[in-house]
């Protein structure tokens, strides 16, 4: 992609020898967009880490842990189920109107799921329900922000605006934990909703004042911002390449495709930390609430900082990403060892950490071998191969605390991470894969972080 001369929402670099600003300072629509980023994933991860615990101190008895393992699952489904359309809708459509009715969207039903909430006594299929509307507009959201990308930044701010939106997760996981089971405890489930339309609403407001530098999109009716570039491009450049489908795509990428199957199978253990932590705060450490924040904000607060520092992690992607699965292994084991709050609280710091170094790498990575045309479909696919195992994990841990201790599964964790982390060790050709894309105007593709 060549590099637009600066416009209003990308300032051109000023001649001062001090240090430049944060990149969430300098281009104000890309702040403005991680701003609406940050509370996106904040609201639907305060609604996660709430009804969970909801679920497992309160509404399920009994079967606490089977409960709260298929709302994970429901609330994870529609960015597997839906990979396809999320794909087409991306490439088809301005990406800042996507943006904005995906938030909005969500905003509407968790005003619903408030004044229902507020009404009557809540039945637990209606925070399902919720939880579905709100994971369908998130598996939207997340996707087509991150192609969106290349249309906020320059190129050579894409690993910056990277690890700015991947520690937007890490935010969401932050202000989850803290506020999450601490609102459900202090205000109820309508509560927990309103503060979750509230941060919808405000997302949806954000966004519709961004301008985006777009390519073409066969609709851009409504979106003065991309309606000039839209007819630019199509009379210099003329016909757009046509995307392949997704199974093209991934056969065309092999050691993009081993490097996703690892993480996949990573996945199907490290994401069930969100069911086994409440489930270990109430049947090992007897605890409320608070204790729920102080567990998830340590996954959170490690991940942010993980995420941050990526770039001055030495090695390899491969490499890093190897020692790093090997490290959460080690980490995930201690809570089945010690059952100490202080403990479990630095493990699950480290765990994070590695989460956000893994994250930034690798996405990174991706944004620069993967061709534009194909990022749409394939950052859709990549969240949902990534996320395919959430669903499975959810209700397998779920079932399995209702029979095992918290504290066995945290062992089960650990052992399962230790054959994805040699998978990814014995990838060959981990510096720069052969069989990696070559558009034309893209930067060299170095491994992430300017890593040798």
């Amino acid at each position: 992609m060549t590099t637009p001369t600066p416009t209003p929402t990308q300032s051109a670099p000023t001649p001062t020898s001090g240090r430049r600003p944060p990149l969430v300072l300098r281009n104000r629509a890309f702040g403005t967009v991680w701003l609406g980023q940050v509370l996106t994933q904040a609201a639907v991860r305060m609604f996660q880490v709430g009804i969970s615990w909801w679920l497992i101190s309160d509404a399920a008895s009994g079967d606490g842990g089977f409960a709260a393992g298929l709302f994970m699952a429901v609330s994870t489904l529609p960015a597997v189920v839906l990979a396809p359309l999320v794909a087409r809708a991306i490439a088809r459509f301005a990406h800042r109107s996507l943006l904005r009715t995906a938030a909005a969207g969500a905003g509407v039903a968790a005003a619903a799921l408030a004044v229902w909430a507020c009404a009557s006594d809540l039945p637990v299929a209606a925070a399902y329900a919720a939880a579905l509307a709100l994971a369908t507009c998130q598996a939207f959201f997340d996707p087509c922000l991150t192609t969106s990308v290349p249309e906020l930044v320059d190129d050579a701010d894409i690993e910056a605006a990277t690890g700015f939106e991947l520690s937007t997760q890490s935010l969401a996981s932050l202000g989850g934990a803290l506020l999450g089971a601490l609102v459900v405890d202090a205000a109820g489930v309508a509560g927990l909703a309103v503060g979750c339309a509230a941060a919808y609403a405000t997302a949806a407001l954000l966004i519709a004042t961004a301008r985006f530098r777009t390519a073409a999109h066969p609709d851009t009716t409504n979106t003065p911002d991309t309606t000039e570039a839209a007819g630019t491009a199509g009379a210099a450049g003329g016909e757009q390449p046509r995307q392949r489908t997704l199974r093209q795509l991934l056969g065309s990428m092999p050691y993009v495709r081993a490097i996703l199957l690892c993480f996949t199978a990573a996945n199907l253990f490290t994401t069930a930390v969100f069911v086994v932590m409440p489930l270990y705060t109430a049947s090992v450490l007897h605890g409320d609430g608070s204790t729920v924040a102080l567990l998830e904000a340590s996954l959170g607060v490690g991940t942010l900082v993980g995420s941050f520092t990526s770039a001055r992690v030495p090695g390899r992607p491969a490499v890093v990403g190897t020692a790093c699965l090997g490290a959460m292994a080690a980490a995930l084991a201690v809570p089945g060892l010690i059952a100490a709050r202080p403990v479990i609280a630095g493990s699950l710091l480290l765990t994070g950490w590695c989460v956000g170094v893994i994250g930034v790498r690798f996405v990174a990575l991706f944004q620069r071998l993967v061709p534009a045309a194909d990022k749409p479909a394939f950052f859709a696919v990549m969240q949902a191969v990534l996320g395919a195992t959430f669903p499975v994990a959810s209700l397998l841990f779920g079932f399995l605390g209702d029979h095992l201790s918290a504290q066995t599964l945290c062992l089960i964790q650990a052992a399962g991470l230790v054959p994805a982390a040699l998978a990814l060790a014995l990838l060959p050709g981990h510096s720069r894969p052969a069989d990696a894309p070559d558009p034309a105007p893209a930067p060299e593709p170095t491994p992430a972080g300017g890593a040798r």
